[in-house]
């Protein structure tokens, strides 16, 4: 059996440390920088973004990926450092992350949405929203889907690529809103009369703005009725208010006064074509 020979391997030992123990030291000072750097940069991000006002919620999330990043570029700067080839390894990530594209395709177009829609808010928490057929307030924005609560509490989740691609009426966005509403008043009513009362109506309601226009049209002669448009404005927060309020105030008003709502009806006539019996 060959001996070994010891001070011929200690000789190698010593020569790949003075090779590689440079290197060595040089990749962990430079991986505890790096970790310092990336800490920096991470809390620059967040401090900005928090600053830009942009959602908590995307915030936190881009924070942890530009964290990923970095420490991802630095672990492959630090392989090449200490003569680790790199080259396959990142062409390997590239294979992977293609694969896990192709893989999670909906998926990655729900995160892009959300991330769409968390940067550039087209609504916020609390706002109601009419998206995808369905009206609802934004009760959570996450980053793949986005919660609404109906008017009468119903749950909706709707994936955040369908909703960043589609048509968003956001309801109450703007401070005050105009309220349309219309009445029907008889053909033989005073048409001249039933428009000063809703003006009566509209100058007692707390919630109507002042300093809009207060519009009152005849806008229809439809089958059984004369139709008279109002268009008044409100703060959005008082919309409901206005609108149920006016339709009861202003039914109150007309029965009060004698003008008459009329509901749909219809004449019947009988012909008798043969010699009465």
């Amino acid at each position: 059996m060959e001996s070994i020979d010891f001070e011929k391997l200690m000789n190698q030992a010593i020569e790949l440390s003075m090779a590689y123990a440079p290197k060595l030291v040089l990749a962990l000072i430079t991986l505890l920088v790096g970790f310092w750097i990336i800490g920096k940069i991470s809390k620059g991000v967040e401090k900005v973004l928090t600053f830009q006002k942009v959602e908590p919620t995307l915030v936190h999330f881009l924070r942890n990926l530009v964290s990923v990043v970095l420490k991802v570029l630095l672990a492959i700067s630090v392989a090449s450092m200490i003569g680790i080839a790199t080259s396959s390894f990142i062409a390997m990530l590239g294979a992977a992350g293609l694969a896990i594209g192709l893989a999670l395709q909906g998926s990655l177009s729900n995160f892009a949405g959300g991330v769409l829609i968390l940067f550039f808010k087209p609504f916020k928490v609390n706002d109601v929203i009419e998206a995808q057929g369905y009206l609802g307030r934004v009760k959570e924005i996450q980053i793949f889907n986005t919660i609404l609560t109906t008017l009468d509490n119903q749950r909706i989740i709707i994936p955040n690529g369908a909703l960043s691609n589609g048509s968003i009426k956001n309801v109450f966005a703007e401070p005050t809103r105009r309220v349309d509403l219309t009445f029907g008043i008889s053909y033989d009513d005073d048409i001249l009369r039933a428009k000063s009362i809703l003006k009566d109506v509209i100058d007692d309601q707390e919630f109507v703005l002042d300093d809009h226009d207060k519009e009152i049209y005849v806008s229809e002669h439809a089958d059984s009725s004369v139709n008279i448009l109002v268009r008044i404005w409100t703060k959005s927060e008082t919309y409901w208010d206005v609108y149920f309020g006016m339709y009861e105030k202003v039914k109150l008003a007309f029965d009060k006064e004698g003008v008459t709502i009329p509901y749909p009806q219809r004449d019947v006539h009988i012909h008798q074509t043969g010699p009465a019996a």
